[in-house]
């Protein structure tokens, strides 16, 4: 009989206690909680926790093998992807009630890792509800991504952009709607549209850069071509966009071709350390940062003060590391499974990098609050477009998908993620605006 089944245990429906009650005392030990903080329900249909709000279904004796096995943010991650572990009710609130194993971190005085006789009060309850055995395989989605050369080598870099990107663009389209923009959007209120948000962060980067027909524009980490095409559309730049996604590449120069802007819009497959073809009049790089990482961020900086002319503008936009820990840790549910390699640096970090360069810090701005209105957007398009989003990758993807989107969500919401843009220009050539009117 599949782990998947009842295991042989009659099912009881609405029973309380069982197995439910050791499941609780399992998720208390890695929480480092008195109390179990949502509703559970075991594959023997015993129920436990707190009445009302969203209920935690646990299908199988694997799921708390799994959480034996990585006892933390990892193990319940691998359960939901595979399946074994669900939510019936909103994601969010049970999300919320997680807040130690979500994306982000912990919340203060939570443990990062198990004493040893937490870790064997915790293997003692998986013996008792027959749950002990070797560790199970990590779900594909997992597998897909073996990290192979020296980190942040071209190579590797390639790799990583692919596992993430090259999923399928129909999927993303399900995702993001038809702007294809995958950063945060720029929203006037609560009400306003995900499109016209997203199209309001374009147009905003657009005049922070100063862009006027005839200017040259490079996009680093162009995606699927939106920031190129309004750019082009709306300012009567030249641009080129650069990403080392070969389906982003493939849909963006489709878009620009039906746009036609192929005169004016060069796609490419191409690495920014190997663009060889500046100087630029502006440079945008918008959601690509993440990807550099924290060894890699002076090169990364040096190149953009390279690639940009005297008095040219650059804008950074990325998500930054705002939780109480001094480093991002690499061995994560979103690491694992969502962006390998990335890397978040704390905006203090980034600021000093490109001051270093030479370039000039014109102005930043905070858009944390505005990631998390997008990322629930994203997560109800998803949720909206579900079975076609399953047929287009697969269920356990698009379960990847909405646990990483629902809890981004959560941790912009307390503050433990920020995304901020920071407009610099290179010394020389025109001066600055002395007012930070000229694209307010």
């Amino acid at each position: 009989m599949s782990e998947l089944s009842s295991g042989g245990v009659p099912s009881r429906s609405g029973a309380r206690g069982g197995v439910a009650e050791r499941l609780g005392e399992a998720l208390c030990l890695v929480l480092g909680t008195d109390e179990v903080p949502v509703r559970l329900r075991a594959w023997d249909g015993s129920e436990a926790g707190p009445v009302g709000g969203p209920v935690v279904v646990v299908r199988s004796r694997r799921a708390l093998r799994r959480l034996a096995w990585a006892p933390g943010e990892l193990g319940l991650g691998r359960a939901f992807v595979a399946g074994e572990i669900d939510v019936e009710g909103d994601l969010f609130e049970a999300l919320a009630a997680f807040t130690g194993l979500t994306s982000a971190g912990r919340p203060e005085g939570a443990p990062k890792t198990l004493e040893a006789r937490d870790r064997l009060r915790l293997a003692g309850i998986a013996a008792r509800l027959g749950a002990v055995g070797p560790e199970p395989a990590p779900p594909p989605e997992e597998i897909e991504m073996r990290r192979r050369g020296l980190r942040h080598s071209k190579s590797r870099d390639a790799a990583a952009i692919s596992h993430h990107y090259d999923v399928g663009n129909t999927f993303y389209r399900l995702v993001l709607g038809p702007s294809m923009v995958y950063s945060c959007a720029v929203w006037a209120d609560q009400d306003t549209g995900l499109d016209a948000a997203q199209e309001a962060k374009l147009d905003l980067v657009c005049r922070k850069l100063g862009l006027r027909p005839g200017m040259r524009l490079l996009d680093i980490g162009c995606g699927w071509g939106s920031m190129a095409l309004h750019a082009a559309q709306e300012y009567g730049v030249d641009v080129v966009g650069v990403t080392l996604s070969i389906e982003q590449a493939t849909l963006a120069r489709k878009r620009v071709a039906e746009a036609g802007l192929t005169d004016r819009i060069d796609i490419r497959v191409q690495d920014y350390r190997d663009i060889d073809d500046g100087p630029f009049d502006a440079i945008s790089s918008i959601g690509m940062a993440e990807h550099v990482g924290r060894h890699q961020m002076a090169a990364y900086t040096a190149r953009l003060h390279e690639l940009v002319r005297p008095g040219g503008r650059v804008l950074n936009h990325a998500i930054a590391w705002s939780a109480g820990e001094t480093t991002w840790d690499n061995d994560t549910f979103i690491s694992r499974y969502v962006f390998p390699d990335g890397e978040l640096l704390r905006l203090g970090d980034t600021v000093s990098a490109i001051e270093a360069t030479g370039l000039e810090v014109l102005d930043v701005e905070a858009l944390r609050q505005h990631y998390a209105l997008t990322l629930r957007a994203w997560t109800r398009l998803l949720e909206e477009n579900w079975s076609a989003a399953v047929k287009e990758t697969s269920e356990g993807r698009a379960r990847v998908w909405r646990l990483y989107m629902a809890a981004s969500a959560l941790s912009f919401e307390a503050g433990a993620l920020g995304v901020n843009q920071v407009l610099a220009q290179r010394r020389g050539g025109e001066a600055p605006p002395l007012r930070r009117d000229a694209w307010t």
